[in-house]
């Protein structure tokens, strides 16, 4: 059993499951993601989707695809609905829904996704991202 710290009505726990992690990263603040991940991380969005194209290191990541998605959309977000942690793996599989106002079009979308991530030593070394892009396209077009 791992050591829980409970501070400031958070809990701060020294190993904590890659599921803890994941979970962290969606429930959390932008910084929560950023901390979990690696420095060498590979992060992998759909093709089609707008900011389509792998990524490498933490700066990439934010420039072309989190900035993009706070400063493009109203209310962007993901909702889980539900994770699987791949038991004997390194693996978390999420899934759940985008939604959003395109700012451009003033047009709303929800979209289905999947997030496969890969961990080591308790940082994302690797996210693979699965959503039907269309949906978000038809939201960008005028």
């Amino acid at each position: 059993m791992s050591e829980i710290i409970m501070c400031e009505n958070k809990t701060a726990n020294h190993s904590r499951t890659n599921l803890e992690i994941v979970r962290s990263t969606y429930e959390g603040s932008p910084n929560d993601l950023i901390g979990a991940l690696s420095k060498q991380v590979e992060w992998t969005e759909s093709a089609g989707y707008p900011y389509g194209g792998t990524y490498h290191k933490v700066e990439a990541i934010v420039e072309h695809v989190f900035n993009r998605l706070s400063s493009e959309w109203i209310d962007f977000k993901p909702t889980v609905s539900v994770y699987h942690e791949v038991k004997g793996k390194d693996t978390v599989i999420v899934e759940g829904t985008y939604s959003g106002t395109y700012k451009q079009t003033g047009k709303a979308f929800q979209a289905d996704f999947v997030h496969v991530f890969e961990l080591k030593n308790q940082k994302i070394v690797k996210f693979k991202q699965y959503v039907d892009s269309h949906i978000i396209q038809q939201a960008m077009i005028v």
